[in-house]
């Protein structure tokens, strides 16, 4: 029996067979306005208050205190779970973008995959980590630029978390109807794929997710509707999306 590892976020464990398969890689693709940050974050925050599992989020597009903010309105309190040691969060994005960072985890040299699993495997020593998200693969494609390579690179943090021990959720965003992912070779190193939709219906958009593919698992071949709520994404399970 392959273990689980369950999000937590309500209605999603349901279509999976209770939860992700527990230490493996997944990609959480869509474009803006899906969510796919919230997923990531809420993934964490759940194992921390739910599982008892710490976790670690690589931030590469967004500043952790910004991160802090935005998920208040959650009811999230990073900042408890990150004194609790039961959250990290690496701020890839202060030196990439020439700002100064007092944040206690940093990746202060030019983006390197070495220094970054490096500092995860330190963090994981710190606190156990069980969990990771990294936010998001696509600011890694393009400071990579060559595609045959980043798929390179891509694979080699996918599994060396696996190897690790750690659950990971990576993001990436699509910028076409009917992409996977931005640089097409993101979902070939994960062992799961989860799409997030933000359709446009008459005058009204609505968001929904399909379980593309997940390996080794049975899983729902439907499209459900989700949404994004004062406690974070709730996905309508019993519903399908036609």
């Amino acid at each position: 029996m392959l273990r689980r590892c369950p999000t937590g976020i309500p209605g999603f464990d349901e279509l999976c067979e209770g939860g992700l398969v527990r230490d493996r890689s997944y990609l959480i693709s869509g474009p803006s306005g899906t969510g796919k940050t919230i997923f990531a974050m809420q993934f964490l925050v759940n194992g921390a208050k739910e599982f008892n599992e710490p976790g670690i989020f690589i931030a590469t597009e967004e500043r952790p205190q910004n991160l802090r903010e935005n998920f208040s309105v959650f009811g999230w309190d990073l900042e408890k779970l990150e004194d609790e040691n039961m959250l990290a969060i690496i701020d890839a994005t202060s030196a990439k973008i020439g700002l100064p960072t007092d944040e206690k985890y940093i990746d202060v040299r030019p983006f390197d995959i070495r220094s970054l699993i490096d500092n995860i495997i330190t963090i994981q020593d710190e606190i156990g980590a069980l969990r990771a998200a990294l936010d998001s693969t696509t600011a890694l494609g393009f400071s990579i630029a060559d595609p045959s390579k980043f798929r390179v690179e891509l694979l080699k943090i996918s599994t060396t978390l696996e190897v690790l021990g750690l659950t990971t959720v990576m993001t990436a965003e699509v910028i076409e109807s009917g992409m996977i992912s931005r640089f097409g070779v993101e979902n070939f190193v994960t062992e799961g794929t989860i799409v997030l939709y933000y359709t446009r219906s008459e005058n009204v958009r609505v968001r929904s997710l399909e379980i593309y593919k997940m390996r080794g698992t049975n899983h729902s071949q439907k499209i459900h509707p989700y949404d994004i709520t004062s406690g974070g994404i709730v996905v309508h399970s019993k519903e399908e999306l036609f």
